[in-house]
C-alpha cells in the first residue's frame, strides 16, 4: 500500500472533523442536548464536569455558530437558563459521528 494519496483519493476522515463541534466539551454538550429537548445549564455543567464559565464559553461558541440556543427565564422565584439543540446543531452533531465512525472503521480494518 502506497504511503502517498492519489489526486483522486478522497480525503482522510480526520479532515472533515468540524472543529467547533470536534472540541471534547461542545461535542459533550451537543450530545447532552441531542438526547433531550432542553436542558438546563446547571445539568449540563454537572454532568459535563465544566465551571460555569467553562460551560458559558462553549454555550457562547455554539450559539455564534447557530448549533444552540440558549433561553435565560425563571422557575418560580429562580433564575434558569436553558439551552436546546438547532436543526443546524443536530446537523452538525451528526455528521461529526459518522465522521468518526468513518476514522474507527478505518482503523478497524488496519487501513
Amino acid at each position: 500500500m502506497s504511503d502517498t494519496p492519489t489526486p483522486d483519493a478522497p480525503a482522510h476522515p480526520t479532515q472533515a472533523l468540524d472543529d467547533t463541534v470536534h472540541q471534547r466539551a461542545r461535542l459533550g454538550i451537543l450530545a447532552v442536548l441531542h438526547e433531550s429537548a432542553k436542558v438546563e445549564f446547571t445539568f449540563l455543567r454537572q454532568a459535563l464536569d465544566l465551571t460555569a464559565g467553562n460551560l458559558s464559553r462553549h454555550l457562547q461558541v455554539l450559539e455564534e455558530a447557530g448549533l444552540v440556543t440558549v433561553d435565560k427565564g425563571y422557575e418560580g422565584r429562580r433564575a434558569r437558563t436553558w439551552v436546546r439543540i438547532t436543526k443546524p446543531g443536530c446537523t452538525a452533531f451528526l455528521a461529526e459521528i459518522a465522521h468518526l465512525k468513518e476514522l474507527i472503521r478505518r482503523v478497524d480494518e488496519g487501513g
